[in-house]
């Protein structure tokens, strides 16, 4: 039996499996039931470590063993095992929000703000910087600046990074309009994504640019969030966005944005033009 390396890669992210457990683990789907020894030679895992691999993936639920002269193992349905797994994953995920919802109104909890408010007192403006790697440690740390922003929102970014931020973002703007807070956004309008600045506009003012290449996001004009790479040209994992809580550079920054803020052409104007 042939499996493509790429798959057998995107069966261990899945499904958090090593190498020679998804090898026996497809070779089992493809038999149904079978032997450690035949599984052996179609996986072409050493046979002195298929039986170990077989116990494991007993273990998590994979094979069923059946018991006989020879012992063979019958494959578990993937929709059965990806059924059991998300049900684990909620359970886990439950009682991990709710030990963390319970740590809000603790002592232990009150100590770690006291802690941080004291601390900051001693802390140098400049230190609060920092780099994050990745798009997904970006759109984190975004998400947290939304959360916590009371005033307003400035949000500077590409096409492609606007339909990105209307599916990961969409709650925190909805909450952002629900708070009465500020939001304006600032994207090329095209074609293709008419429908998404149709559904921002319901949240805030979206302008159109097609000179502006640039992606931020400026939270209560003193809280930056600044990519520094364009997202046409690097992989989601190895983005690099810098955050910066400075309010003088904030509000420098802002007071240049609005310049160029009047001069942009509101999107709903955009949106009756290329219908």
């Amino acid at each position: 039996m042939i499996v493509k390396e790429s798959f057998l890669q995107k069966l261990r992210q899945a499904f958090n499996l090593n190498i020679y457990e998804v090898k026996i683990w497809t070779a089992l789907l493809s038999r149904g039931i079978s032997t450690a020894g035949e599984l052996s030679d179609i996986s072409e895992v050493p046979r002195s470590r298929s039986y170990d691999v077989l116990e494991t993936l007993e273990k998590k639920g994979f094979v069923i063993m059946k018991l006989g002269k020879p012992i063979k193992y019958i494959a578990v349905k993937p929709e059965d095992i990806v059924s059991r797994i998300k049900k684990d994953v909620q359970v886990k995920l439950d009682k991990k929000l709710k030990t963390l919802e319970n740590i809000r109104g603790t002592n232990f909890f009150s100590e770690l703000e006291k802690l941080h408010k004291t601390g900051v007192k001693l802390v140098e403006p400049s230190e609060f910087t920092g780099s994050l790697k990745s798009r997904e440690n970006i759109y984190h740390k975004i998400h947290a600046m939304l959360e916590n922003a009371k005033e307003s929102v400035t949000l500077v970014t590409s096409a492609e990074g606007l339909a990105r931020k209307h599916n990961l973002l969409k709650r925190n703007l909805k909450r952002l309009k629900e708070k009465g807070v500020k939001l304006r956004i600032v994207a090329p309008i095209t074609k293709d994504n008419l429908d998404i600045v149709k559904e921002l506009s319901k949240f805030g003012e979206v302008r159109n640019t097609q000179r502006i290449n640039a992606r931020f996001v400026i939270t209560d004009d003193k809280e930056i969030m600044f990519m520094v790479l364009d997202d046409k040209d690097v992989h989601a994992n190895y983005d690099v966005g810098i955050w910066m809580n400075t309010p003088f550079f904030s509000k420098a920054l802002i007071d240049m944005f609005n310049v160029v803020w009047n001069n942009l052409e509101d999107g709903k104007r955009v949106i009756a033009k290329l219908k």
